[in-house]
């Protein structure tokens, strides 16, 4: 009994205490993880770019394996996280069944995409791999790899997925214990496998789906456990549309979002290749890894706040949907702000950290002003846009994912050289004409639908009210 009140306190804290204190307590774990991923990520290509002999060719081709890796990833999103919001409006509403009917749809739905997936990469992984610029000498290592990792897609898509709903419900430092389980497994098995049993690539690609699958145990072994609030079980496994369907939608923007990285950077890289040569492409994966380094914190945020605006939009708590929102954007332009500050008076110091080549440290230097311009608003965009997935608002959250990427950077990154003398600097000015067109669309959407929502979840309350005073 004790244990059922503990589960209970924790979820049906998203619903009481202060929001403030409660988006830190969750947040922070959440960007922990995100670091955490991240640097064992960065300790995982060190090890694969040491391998004698071959380690750059190696580190080369594991790193042509990327687009498809985030193409996975990309499929978890694709259910979770449409599913794990949908779930918390349930757990916000009283309706645990759905809830729970949500998780074991999703869980389901994984495992077809899994074997789906798998059987593709099997097949046709060289084919994929050179699409996306495996050269003579990196093909071997990127096939190698990517034939291993392709074998541990089921695990890879469930601790993706499945970790969704544990945030869901308010469980962020469990959540990050499934992340620290996989890196801290990965970064000892990596050397063994890589050098001690001298399985190359291999062996990397191996580490990685046996810390995985760790992570996917933990997991299930907490979703079947007395912790948890929803609990997968068997009869929930079945299908239904009337619950995976509209996961699905919801989940639409972040597989985007996701997916659409490896478009982005195809664009990008080959104009650059056009206007600037091997320093302009260079400069370019320098800019891309800084910010994607730093919309860590940002991520971490947005996940810290989900459950709170989910689960308090289910229970028609208009108030703390509010301000759980405004903690959110402030905190997300708070360091948006911070962020930009620091790229636009010491930009050398990031572009440092990944090279010290003085001809693309000066290049980058530049570059990063004109990419990051308008960053210090980037805030308002994944506050607002990640808000819509949270409040289960699909059509406009997969309009903003579109407009961002595919409907205004893409078209602008060959537009804009057509208007500016100097086409590279024109090139990286795409980015920042995106973001404020994008931003300034997303704040005015969000304007005008919040309000709505705020309105149709507060009409209920307003009447009762108006009939108990009468």
């Amino acid at each position: 009994k004790e244990k059922d009140i503990m589960q209970h306190n924790q979820t049906e804290e998203l619903g009481s205490c202060s929001v403030g204190k409660l988006l830190f307590k969750l947040a922070v774990p959440a960007i922990a993880a995100q670091i955490i991923n991240l640097l064992y990520n960065l300790v995982d290509r060190m090890y694969i770019g040491h391998i004698a002999n071959v380690g750059k060719l190696a580190l080369t081709g594991v790193g042509v394996c990327l687009p498809l890796i985030m193409l996975i990833s990309a499929f978890a999103a694709l259910v979770s996280m449409g599913a794990a919001p949908r779930a918390s409006i349930f757990l916000g509403k009283g309706e645990k069944d759905n809830a729970e009917k949500t998780l074991g749809n999703s869980f389901s739905l994984l495992i077809i995409l899994s074997l789906i997936i798998t059987v593709i990469f099997s097949l046709f992984s060289k084919d994929l791999l050179l699409i996306f610029g495996a050269s003579e000498n990196t093909i071997e290592f990127a096939v190698s790899y990517m034939k291993i990792y392709s074998l541990g897609t089921i695990f890879v898509q469930l601790t993706l997925g499945l970790n969704a709903f544990i945030s869901a419900q308010g469980f962020a430092k469990t959540s990050m214990m499934t992340v620290l389980i996989g890196a801290i497994f990965n970064i000892i098995l990596d050397p063994i496998f890589i050098f001690g049993f001298n399985m190359g690539v291999s062996g990397a690609a191996l580490a990685t789906i046996i810390s995985q699958s760790l992570s996917m145990i933990w997991i299930l072994f907490f979703l079947t456990g007395k912790k948890t609030t929803l609990k997968l079980r068997k009869k929930n496994l079945r299908l239904s549309k009337e619950i995976i369907l509209p996961s699905i939608l919801l989940g639409l923007a972040p597989f985007i979002m996701q997916s659409t990285e490896s478009l982005i950077a195809v664009c990008f890289n080959s104009s650059l290749l056009k206007y600037g040569g091997d320093v302009a492409v260079g400069a370019m994966t320098i800019l891309t890894s800084v910010m994607q380094f730093s919309m860590l914190p940002l991520t971490g945020l947005t996940q810290g706040g989900q459950p709170i605006i989910s689960y308090n939009y289910g229970a028609k708590n208009a108030d703390r949907v509010k301000k759980a929102f405004k903690i959110l954007l402030i905190s997300c332009l708070v360091y948006s702000f911070v962020l930009w500050g620091l790229a636009m008076i010491t930009p050398r110091t990031f572009v440092l950290i990944f090279n010290n080549d003085p001809e693309l440290v000066e290049f980058t230097s530049h570059a990063l002003r004109i990419y990051m311009a308008v960053s210090c608003v980037f805030g308002i965009q994944i506050a607002c846009q990640q808000s819509f997935i949270a409040l289960g608002n699909a059509k406009t959250s997969l309009f903003l994912a579109l407009l961002r990427k595919i409907l205004l950077l893409v078209p602008l990154i060959y537009i804009m050289p057509l208007f500016m003398a100097d086409k590279t600097t024109a090139v990286f000015t795409a980015e920042p004409v995106a973001d404020i067109l994008a931003v300034s669309t997303t704040a005015i959407l969000f304007f005008i639908q919040f309000r709505r929502a705020m309105k149709e979840i507060s009409e209920p309350l307003d009447l009762k009210t108006k009939s108990n005073l009468s």
